[in-house]
């Protein structure tokens, strides 16, 4: 059985996240979808319990997916799960520089465990956790953009949009 790891925030699951987990479940046995429990370099909008859950009900069609937390190094990550591959996501020659030093980090850290990139489809391309966050938070419609459940999440938190916003024009 080939394993292959999926790390990521998740805060939260997009469209575009969910198109690349999809993709590595048709070529790996198993796929472990792992959830960076604490970010170090951001403040996650959402608990890890609703990541995990939005993350669970997006995916259980697919029966070879699973979803864990994770603390530590993706490396060590990876290692825990016998994976011998972590699979990541690129939508922009940005998502390139950043993941090329992560990678030759990793390759040095671990270079039993391979990394794959899977390019974005166009439909989703655009689409970034960041930017799904800034639309939702000034009101706009992000139900194209993720699963069901984070778009009506996002309603109760903003259901008016961010104050500035044209709906708040003084505030």
């Amino acid at each position: 059985m080939i394993t292959a790891i999926c790390p990521g925030s998740y805060d939260p699951v997009t469209n575009g996240h969910l198109d690349v987990i999809a993709r590595a479940s048709h070529i790996f046995d198993r796929v472990v979808v792992g959830v960076v429990g604490s970010p170090h370099h951001k403040q996650p909008m959402f608990e890890i319990e609703e990541r995990v859950d939005f993350l669970r009900d997006a995916l259980a069609h697919l029966p070879n997916v699973e979803i864990d937390v994770f603390r530590e190094l993706v490396v060590d990550f990876a290692r825990r799960w016998d994976a011998k591959a972590i699979v990541k996501g690129l939508r922009v020659m940005s998502d390139f520089e950043w993941e090329f030093q992560m990678n030759q980090l990793n390759r040095h850290l671990a270079p039993d465990v391979e990394t794959m990139y899977v390019m974005s489809s166009p439909q989703v391309s655009f689409v970034s956790s960041s930017g799904v966050k800034e639309v939702a938070a000034f009101g706009g419609d992000v139900s194209a953009l993720v699963p069901a459940p984070v778009a009506k999440r996002f309603k109760e938190l903003f259901p008016d949009g961010r104050p500035g916003t044209p709906e708040n024009p003084g505030e």
